[in-house]
């Protein structure tokens, strides 16, 4: 991104745009146009996360889990993976299931992981589809069983119009 981009995602993030708060976060993420500043990005990730964009949720879901920009807070980071992850966001409910099976930032639970981690599979998320494979190897057969009815209810009850 050139320096005439992070202007305009400024001077468009202080309309409090959520796309461009979130690009203004990414910037100072990747340094683009700007510093590495992780505290400047959490910021901006946190204003357009507050505006529910699941992007936006995802990386400030993120930087909790590897205290980046902020101190280290598994339960944080659990909270904002879940509302970009009920908004159907693949990379969310991928990570939301990781964290539910390693206990991080919650209880460790197989079936509830499991079920997350379907429903980023059943999107074609990659690395969900490739660990559910392995899952289905190794985990007891109820489990997955349990785990994919949670998928379909969740599904029924997260239908668009």
């Amino acid at each position: 991104m050139a320096y005439l981009d992070e202007n305009w995602y400024r001077k468009a993030a202080e309309q409090n745009l959520a796309a461009a708060e979130y690009n203004l976060g990414t910037c100072y993420e990747r340094a683009e146009g700007v510093a590495k500043d992780m505290t400047e990005a959490v910021k901006w990730y946190r204003k357009a996360a507050e505006q529910n964009m699941p992007e936006a949720q995802f990386n400030l879901g993120g930087c909790y889990k590897h205290g980046e920009g902020v101190v280290t807070n598994e339960i944080a980071a659990v909270e904002w993976y879940r509302k970009a992850a009920e908004q159907n966001f693949a990379n969310a409910q991928f990570d939301l299931g990781l964290c539910w099976l390693k206990g991080q930032g919650t209880k460790q639970d197989d079936v509830e992981g499991y079920m997350w981690i379907f429903l980023s599979s059943a999107q074609g998320f990659e690395p969900a589809k490739d660990a559910i494979k392995k899952f289905d190897a190794v985990f007891d057969p109820k489990e997955i069983a349990e785990g994919k009815n949670r998928a379909n209810i969740w599904l029924e009850q997260h239908k668009k119009p």
